[in-house]
This record gives structure tokens, C-alpha cells and sequence, in this order.
């Protein structure tokens, strides 16, 4: 088996193409790492601290050049590769912090002389299994506060990202102690064979292989997190500020050609929002600049590979069309940005998540219809909401069955020291990045002291 990386937008670039090392490979990886953990965890929280922020300036120093490789191996537009880089940055100085938190607490015992203690410490390795659509953001909000804590790190990267994660492991090796941080490329064998032998295992993909990461992970009895898949919806009430609502959706529905997990593929018009929206969005889709990543002005770049191409064209088959449903014809793969209307129930857009640029248009007669089917998939990411009632936003919050929701603001969007996931088959475990990773990848321990 080898490991395959191209250019989206040329085909013909092939930026990595290497033997796949192998599951013993990736098991003596996570061994190596065993053996580093204690001594980066007993050099002590200024070590750890002052190698994170090692990490960011060394980020930093490079973004530009690590910019235009996420332009050029997963096609992220310009724009928002250079927007990935400065979160890249500030993840790693927000959990740079991290270690001078206090790791537990002392309290008096029920009776009787004494103190009752409680503190977290690191599981020992951390097994991180990352997408492509993220290269920088996705590994680096995994891997800061897994060091942070005191844990070493083994991550996996999917097969389309190589490039990325080798670069960004060359400058997070340069500023920490050797076998701490370890890249294994591969697929499908490495990833499993991480999941079987890491101390942690954090995982963000597919709903399915997301679901086989959490059932091997339980079965050996180690903690896991899984990020997966998002059918995320955009309810817009009719006194929404409907041009504002139409710009946030098209962008949170083709920006990056819609290969976010939090992009927004149903778009639940209220009342008599329906015609001034279908009008709005459709004209706002079909003015989004399509094209060449490298491009300043691009919004939506290249579709991954392929069969990503191939899916997404056949999503609006059979269905009224009101922007796009096309696939240019250029190199590359692309599709143009698409919104479709009286999708049918139980229809695979309403259903599945097609990770396109691709969103269906449904009415809804009132706020409570609009919740209905916002809930009504097996998906729960999160949600946006367009009003200027904040009665309405308020009512919202606690009934949309989704783990973030956003007023008058895109699906897309993260704010990193904020915990991030989502419910049902979105998401399994505790949640990621904030306060709450730093929970995730330690493990709580009481201590009684007792007189002797």
C-alpha cells in the first residue's frame, strides 16, 4: 500500500506518494512514545510551557509557506488557509498557558484527622486520528493540550493531508524533546493499529469509521472522543435581516466548497421567509468567486478527489435546482455551489451528509416546525438561527437538540478555548478543545493521606 497526496485543483501535482509503514510500524511508534512521556511530563510545567509557545512562534515564523501548502494539497482557499494558520497560532499559545493550571484540589476528610486530595495526570500517549479539511487547526487543537497535560503524542493524519502533517511536525519536533511527538502516515491499518495500542484516542472523520474508533477504543478500555459528521441547519425567521442571513448561509454553505463538518446543508425558511430567502440565497450561491485556491478571491476551491466530485454531482439529481448544479469543466474538481428546493422526505440530502457545496431549501410554518426539522436527523452539530427576536433566539437555544447553535452567524466558525461537538451520531465522548480537553486527556485520581 502507498500513501497518495495530490493537488485537487491539478490532479497531476502529486505532492506525496511514500510505502505506507505499516500497523507494527505504528504500535513501535506508540512504544517510543511511552518511553518519552515520563521524563516530558517530570521536566516540569515551564518546560511544557515554554516548548508549546516554541510550537507557536515556530508556526508563526513559517504560516506562510505552510498557508500555500494548504492551498496546494487540500485546495483550502488562500483566505481562509492564511485564517487556519492564525488559529494554528493561537492554539498553541492558549494551551502554551495550560500548564501552570492547577491539576486538582485538597479537601477535609468526612472525619478524623487528615487530607483528601484530588489531581488529574496524563494517560501516557495520545493517539490522534485527523481529516484533511483541516490540516493545521485539527491537529494542533488535538496534540496542545494532550502535551500541555503531559502526555506524548502519535497522530495519524488522512492520507490526503501527508504533506501538512509532516511540515507540521518537523517544527513541533524542533521545539520538543525527541519521541514526544510522532507523525505515521498511512490509512485504514495504522489508523486501527493506533487505536490499539494509544493510552487515549481522539478521533475527528466519517460517522462510520468514527463509530469503529469508539467501539475498539471501549473494548480496551481506554478514553475516547470522535468528532463526525454534521447535517447542520440554518432556520431564518421572517424578521431576519433576510440579505445578512442569505450572505452567512451561502458562505457557510460553499465556503471551501462546503467540506466542513459544520458547513449548513438545510435551510429552513419560516413563514414568509421562504420567497425573499429562496431569491437572496440562490443569487448570493451563484456570486460566490469559484476557482483556483491560490486565488486572493476565491471562495470555493477544488472538491478533495474524485469521488468527493462524483458524490456531490449526483446529490441534486432529480431535484428542483435555483443555483448551480453543475460541474465545471476544468481541470480539477470542482462543482459549483448549489441550492435545490422540494427535496422529497427521506431524500439522501435531508439525510446523509454529501460534504459539498450543496444545500436543500425547506419551509416551515412556524419557529416550532423549524425545530422539528432542525431535530430531525440523526445528526446533531450544530445550528444557526436568523432573527431579530431575541424571545425567539432565546427559545431556540433549548430545543434545538444540537451541541452548539449560533444566532445570526454562520454554522461555520470555532471558537477554540470553547468545548466543541456536537450530539447523537455527531459525536461520541467528551467534547474537544477549551477547558474540556484538558479533562479529556487526563484521568482523576483521589489520594487519602492519612497520620500514621
Amino acid at each position: 500500500m502507498s500513501v497518495i497526496s495530490r493537488n485537487p485543483a491539478d490532479p497531476s501535482d502529486v505532492l506525496v506518494e511514500l510505502p505506507a509503514p505499516g500497523a507494527r510500524f505504528t504500535a513501535d511508534a506508540v512504544e517510543r512514545a511511552r518511553a518519552a512521556q515520563p521524563g516530558w511530563l517530570l521536566g516540569g510545567a515551564a518546560a511544557r510551557s515554554a516548548a508549546l509557545t516554541g510550537v507557536a512562534a515556530a508556526v508563526e515564523a513559517s504560516s506562510a509557506e505552510l498557508a500555500a501548502l494548504a492551498v496546494r494539497e487540500v485546495g483550502k482557499p488562500a483566505a481562509e488557509a492564511r485564517a487556519e494558520l492564525a488559529r494554528t497560532v493561537a492554539v498553541w499559545r492558549y494551551y502554551a498557558q495550560a500548564p501552570y493550571e492547577p491539576t486538582g484540589a485538597v479537601h477535609e476528610p468526612a472525619a478524623g484527622p487528615g487530607l483528601l486530595l484530588t489531581r488529574r495526570r496524563p494517560h501516557g500517549v495520545a493517539g490522534l486520528i485527523t481529516p484533511w479539511n483541516f490540516p493545521f487547526a485539527i491537529p494542533s487543537w488535538k496534540a496542545a493540550p494532550a502535551l500541555a497535560v503531559g502526555n506524548a503524542v502519535v497522530l495519524k493524519p488522512a492520507p490526503e493531508a501527508t504533506a501538512c502533517a509532516l511540515r507540521l511536525a518537523e517544527l513541533v519536533q524542533g521545539a520538543l524533546p525527541e519521541g514526544v511527538f510522532t507523525v505515521v502516515p498511512g490509512g485504514a491499518a495504522e489508523g486501527g493499529a493506533l487505536v490499539g495500542a494509544a493510552d487515549a484516542v481522539s478521533f475527528t472523520g466519517s460517522t462510520g469509521v468514527g463509530r469503529e474508533v469508539v467501539r475498539t477504543a471501549t473494548a480496551r478500555g481506554v478514553p475516547v472522543q470522535a468528532e463526525t459528521g454534521g447535517l447542520n441547519a440554518a432556520i431564518v425567521l421572517p424578521d431576519a435581516d433576510i440579505e445578512r442571513a442569505a450572505a452567512h448561509i451561502a458562505a457557510a454553505v460553499a465556503g471551501y466548497a462546503g467540506q466542513k463538518c459544520t458547513a449548513t446543508s438545510r435551510v429552513i425558511a419560516v413563514g414568509a421567509a421562504l420567497d425573499p430567502l429562496r431569491e437572496a440565497l440562490a443569487e448570493a450561491l451563484r456570486a460566490l468567486p469559484v476557482g483556483d485556491p491560490a486565488e486572493e478571491t476565491t471562495v470555493c476551491g477544488p472538491l478533495i478527489g474524485e469521488a468527493a466530485r462524483e458524490a456531490v454531482g449526483g446529490a441534486w439529481q432529480g431535484l428542483s435546482v435555483l443555483a448551480g448544479g453543475t460541474v465545471p469543466d476544468r481541470p480539477g474538481w470542482y462543482a459549483a455551489p448549489t441550492l435545490v428546493e422540494k427535496a422529497p422526505s427521506g431524500h439522501p440530502l435531508l439525510t446523509e451528509e454529501v460534504f459539498g457545496p450543496v444545500a436543500a431549501l425547506l419551509p416551515a410554518r412556524d419557529l416550532d416546525e423549524a425545530v422539528r426539522i432542525g431535530n430531525g436527523t440523526r445528526y446533531g452539530l450544530v445550528t444557526s438561527v436568523h432573527t431579530a427576536d431575541l424571545g425567539a433566539a432565546l427559545d431556540s437555544l433549548d430545543r434545538l437538540d444540537t451541541g452548539m447553535i449560533r444566532i445570526n452567524a454562520p454554522t461555520t466558525g470555532v471558537d477554540f478555548h470553547l468545548p466543541f461537538g456536537g450530539a447523537k451520531a455527531s459525536g461520541s465522548g467528551p467534547r474537544e478543545q477549551g477547558r474540556a480537553a484538558l479533562d479529556f486527556y487526563t484521568s482523576s485520581r483521589t489520594y487519602t493521606l492519612t497520620p500514621g
